[in-house]
């Protein structure tokens, strides 16, 4: 009899939506109220992936849906589970990833009521609209589906930003009238490619430009083909932020790397006659500058218009998808393909600014890169081996290989990522890279990794707590207060987890250590005290 009652509600009816998309994983933990979004799972071939706190839900799911180009799914219980997701929805607001959030609330009629029911929120719609691109509290099965589907067509032509769809608890167990038509995957618009007069210009300019550099942003992933054949045709450098990372192959003659924290890439950016500037917002927290000061035209690329003069006015501003948009630059473009410029004096400016401003943090991501399979996925977190150093000695080969949280930069993304990232996939091996203070943040996704089965090496850099804040308190005149933090033995945690820990206390054995780690498979946790180092 309850079988029957929940045979098709309008939970099943959304993941029956989500799944035509392509979508075959969420992640979240049930609860009470969200049952009806997981009874569906099993029949329709979701993987369901049980985090241990929700906000390791979405950054699990963002980990997937930069390995699939599709949106992470996450499911959270009403309440306290919702709001455990908060870090991770404004990360994906940030950092511009497709994320879709179902939460049930509470049934129609009782908004408000403050009775005292479990779990009761004053106003869970408005409280993730504040951070959200939006948030919506549906009344129907069939406006649920709706917002199912226009959260996609968003994510394919819009700046892709988390939604949330809420739904009162006695419409989730509710009956749903929605037809089977409805639910099957709309037929997505196509990409935009902006106006005909703003590519001829935007081709006339780069024609004849004769120092034209590229600078790609997270916006331009999707195009990795069209800005390289771009870039080749042209001769020009191409510098990426670290969420464009990956776009050129940084092992191409052409590629600068992520490297736009530092002085000397941003000189080459500014000193180009014709600056192409693809998917980006050229916000602060990529560059560590205040903003790009350009001394030539300006070309910007972008599918949302408060884009095109945001941080830098354009020249030319082109609104439409990213490989669409290059692409037709290209076939405009009237240039025989030019000689590439010698970047050597470029090169090496960058890298003496790299290792002067972090010289022993700089070495110790160079052992660690050189222990890394080329194709290895590499989940980064707020810490300074990460961001003072491995997000730039890293060469990623394509886009995505590199996650991470320039912008939001919140402590605890890197191991549930990982995560995220090896359920998408078993071809490229998955490793995350994080300080000892980030990793206590989502020390409890070691035994998700473990439940779940999954390959995946943890190599935990240990400085002995917030190691940057505390410089920062001294160059203040402050007493350090609150940095220098209490250590668990690493390893034994991990053993305790079910994981296999290891303990690195000599210079000389960390690259065999990370080697032998992810060769062995399973959940591997490398830990790398630094003070031991010799």
């Amino acid at each position: 009899m309850t079988a029957d009652r929940y045979a098709d509600t309008a939970g099943r009816a959304v993941l029956e939506t989500i799944r035509g998309y392509g979508v075959d994983a969420v992640f979240g933990i049930p609860g009470t109220h969200n049952l009806e979004l997981y009874r569906p799972l099993a029949d329709l071939g979701i993987r369901a992936v049980t985090n241990r706190h929700e906000q390791g839900s979405g950054y699990g799911a963002d980990g997937w849906a930069q390995q699939t180009r599709l949106p992470g799914v996450v499911i959270t219980t009403s309440g306290p589970g919702l709001q455990n997701a908060m870090s991770a929805i404004g990360t994906a607001f940030c950092e511009s990833r497709p994320l879709i959030v179902l939460s049930p609330g509470v049934p129609l009629g009782a908004e408000f009521a403050d009775v005292g029911t479990l779990h009761e929120t004053k106003n869970a719609t408005a409280m993730v609209g504040a951070i959200a691109e939006w948030s919506r509290r549906v009344t129907s099965a069939a406006e649920a589906v709706e917002a199912v589907h226009d959260a996609f067509t968003l994510f394919r032509t819009g700046r892709p930003r988390p939604v949330h769809i809420e739904i009162p608890l006695d419409v989730l167990e509710a009956a749903a009238d929605v037809s089977a038509e409805a639910r099957r995957p709309r037929a997505l618009p196509p990409r935009a490619s902006g106006t005909l007069d703003a590519i001829a210009e935007a081709a006339r300019l780069l024609t004849n430009a004769t120092r034209p550099v590229i600078l790609a942003g997270g916006g331009a992933t999707d195009a990795a083909h069209e800005i390289t054949a771009l870039a080749e045709r042209l001769g020009a450098p191409v510098l990426t932020t670290l969420n464009g990372k990956g776009v050129v192959d940084e092992r191409h003659p052409l590629s600068l790397g992520s490297n736009l924290r530092l002085a000397a890439a941003r000189a080459v950016a500014e000193d180009a006659d014709v600056l192409l500037v693809v998917g980006s917002k050229l916000g602060e927290a990529e560059l560590w500058a205040p903003t790009l000061e350009a001394r030539g035209a300006v070309i910007r690329v972008d599918i949302s218009p408060a884009q095109l003069d945001k941080n830098l006015t354009a020249t030319v501003g082109i609104q439409g998808d990213a490989a669409a948009v290059t692409g037709e630059l290209l076939g405009a473009l009237n240039v025989e393909p030019r000689e590439a410029r010698n970047l050597s004096p470029e090169r090496a400016a960058i890298d003496a600014e790299m290792r002067e401003t972090a010289h022993d943090t700089v070495a110790l991501a160079e052992i660690i890169a050189e222990a890394l399979p080329d194709d290895t996925i590499v989940a980064g977190d707020s810490s300074q081996i990460v961001y003072m150093a491995l997000g730039s000695v890293l060469r990623s080969p394509r886009p995505h290989s590199l996650l991470y949280t320039p912008t939001y930069a919140t402590l605890g993304y890197g191991l549930p990522a990982a995560i995220g990232a090896r359920v998408a996939q078993t071809e490229h091996p998955v490793v995350t890279v994080i300080g000892d203070g980030a990793l206590m943040f989502c020390v409890n996704e070691l035994v998700t990794a473990v439940e779940q089965r999954l390959d995946v090496t943890i190599v935990c850099v240990d400085n002995g707590g917030y190691a940057e804040i505390r410089q920062n308190e001294v160059d203040r005149g402050m007493a350090p207060i609150g940095v220098d933090l209490v250590q668990p033995d690493w390893a034994a945690l991990a053993t305790a987890f079910g994981a296999t820990g290891r303990r690195v206390d000599r210079r000389a054995d960390i690259a065999a250590s990370i080697r032998d780690a992810i060769a062995a498979g399973g959940v591997q946790l490398v830990h790398i005290p630094m003070q031991r180092q010799d």
